[in-house]
């Protein structure tokens, strides 16, 4: 699809507007230009501050018509486009022109601005969201509010990444190293890892900056053995001041990595809370997608988690997956109820460029999108009416049925760390590869971000530039107060 775009600097808001409505297909925008070819779009704010869009796109002798408006800014002209790519197409996208990360941070600043009514209607009547998603946006700002009032002006979480995992899921796109390729890095990457730990814990303490929140992702963490992980939890309670931290999560995501001695190892090293992530309860399903373990070693390993003490659990479920129906996604969110775990968290498939599935020809379409959408009204109603509260929620460009991802908790349960990186709260110090520290202005929206090697083989031939690179943070809080 071909994008003109003339006298209008939202150039991007244009062009992720149109890949709502053709997501297969490659963008290309033109800013310069003297003719048009098809299939195309064309917008353009004129002297007069007329908005003009026209669509080009030939589907069985129909196209949509030329239209005018009289709007005056360059607003007007994602408004009317996203009106005439819906009436082009029948879609009425749940999020209406919204393509952001993050709605719920636009609602919350909205309403501080103008007033809750007047950012409600304006969610309704400007962006075209739908009642429902305004309803779930709204409880979920409600939710956050209070998870937010902890932070402090020197707050701090920490992110710890390990980029290992037993495969690659056929929808990921995250650089991670399978542990069967990578096992001899395993070792070499724990130690460096532990030696970033102790570097940015003296930062932080040089500093006087408070922690929060400790947070261990990837990858699956839970690939490293016992001992390895002993010895990066270890770390991390030995070198920080452990005192506020209120919450240390550590995702064991793969039911297949496991085992009674890991578990025990997050108990003793004050771990209370874990991710143990089905996706699904379909064992077909679980095949398509390249997980290399059943539904019972899901709920074997959550059984085992349970008899070694853990009592704040979050599963992972994602609606969309290849093979999967609306009833085997009811089975699959009726099974989490079941268990009664602590946290649910109901993301939908995204197409992201780089994973599996798309590069062996995956699309969206119209049918999936519908079965999408029936499997996250599902989980809204259930979970609901379960007791659980949506407490975080964002959105990803190429999800299916244009939806979103949502965290459910029991009240009490919700996850600090997953609000304040998403609200882009607080200070974010980052260790491993693949991690990206944010260093927030507790003043401002200001961010500065302090990037770490992608790759676990980057990470450890180049380890001295990322001490180096730890300089940055405290050249950042310095100029804070000059």
């Amino acid at each position: 699809m071909n994008l003109y775009v003339r006298n209008n600097t939202f150039w991007f808001e244009l062009e992720n507007l149109t890949r709502l409505f053709f997501p297969n297909e490659k963008i290309n925008v033109f800013r310069e230009f003297e003719s048009v070819e098809t299939p195309y779009i064309y917008t353009e704010l004129s002297d007069r501050l007329l908005v003009r869009v026209e669509i080009g796109v030939f589907c069985e002798e129909k196209t949509a018509p030329l239209r005018d408006s009289s709007e005056s800014n360059e607003l007007g002209t994602v408004k009317l486009l996203y009106q005439l790519l819906r009436d082009f197409s029948g879609v009425d996208q749940p999020w209406g022109l919204l393509t952001g990360v993050r709605p719920i941070k636009l609602l919350r600043h909205l309403r501080a601005e103008i007033g809750a009514e007047k950012a409600e209607r304006r969610f309704l009547e400007d962006y075209f969201v739908s009642p429902e998603k305004l309803r779930l946006a709204s409880a979920t700002e409600e939710n956050e509010r209070k998870v937010l009032a902890l932070s402090r002006p020197e707050s701090f979480s920490l992110y710890v990444g390990i980029p290992f995992c037993p495969s690659r899921c056929a929808y990921c796109s995250f650089v991670m190293a399978s542990v069967e390729r990578a096992k001899k890095l395993t070792q070499p990457y724990t130690d460096l890892l532990c030696e970033e730990l102790k570097a940015t814990a003296e930062i932080a303490a040089d500093l006087g900056l408070r922690l929060e929140t400790v947070y261990f992702g990837g990858g699956t963490p839970t690939t490293l053995s016992a001992e390895q992980l002993g010895q990066v939890l270890g770390t991390v309670n030995a070198s920080f001041d452990m005192s506020s931290c209120r919450e240390f999560t550590v995702e064991a995501g793969r039911p297949d990595t496991i085992t009674r001695e890991k578990l025990n190892s997050l108990k003793e090293n004050k771990v209370s809370r874990i991710s143990i992530n089905p996706q699904t309860v379909s064992d077909e399903v679980l095949q398509a997608i390249g997980r290399k373990h059943t539904a019972q070693q899901f709920f074997d390993a959550f059984a085992l988690a349970r008899s070694c003490g853990f009592d704040n659990i979050n599963t992972d479920l994602i609606a969309g997956l290849p093979r999967d129906t609306a009833e085997g996604f009811r089975q699959s969110l009726d099974a989490m109820l079941a268990l009664d775990a602590e946290c649910v968290t109901v993301h939908t498939l995204c197409m992201k460029r780089a994973a599996t599935l798309t590069q062996d020809g995956k699309t969206l379409n119209r049918e999936e999108a519908a079965a999408a959408r029936e499997m996250t009204r599902y989980a809204e109603e259930a979970l609901t009416a379960g007791g659980y509260i949506p407490y975080y929620l964002y959105r990803q460009t190429r999800m299916v049925g244009n939806l979103e991802n949502v965290g459910w908790a029991k009240r009490g349960f919700e996850s600090l760390y997953n609000v304040y990186v998403m609200d882009e709260t607080h200070t974010i110090l980052a260790c491993g590869s693949g991690g990206v520290t944010k260093l927030k202005d507790p003043n401002s929206d200001y961010l500065s971000r302090v990037f770490n090697f992608k790759y676990p083989y980057e990470y450890i031939g180049r380890f001295d530039e990322i001490l180096k690179r730890k300089s940055d943070i405290k050249r950042f809080y310095c100029g804070l107060h000059s």
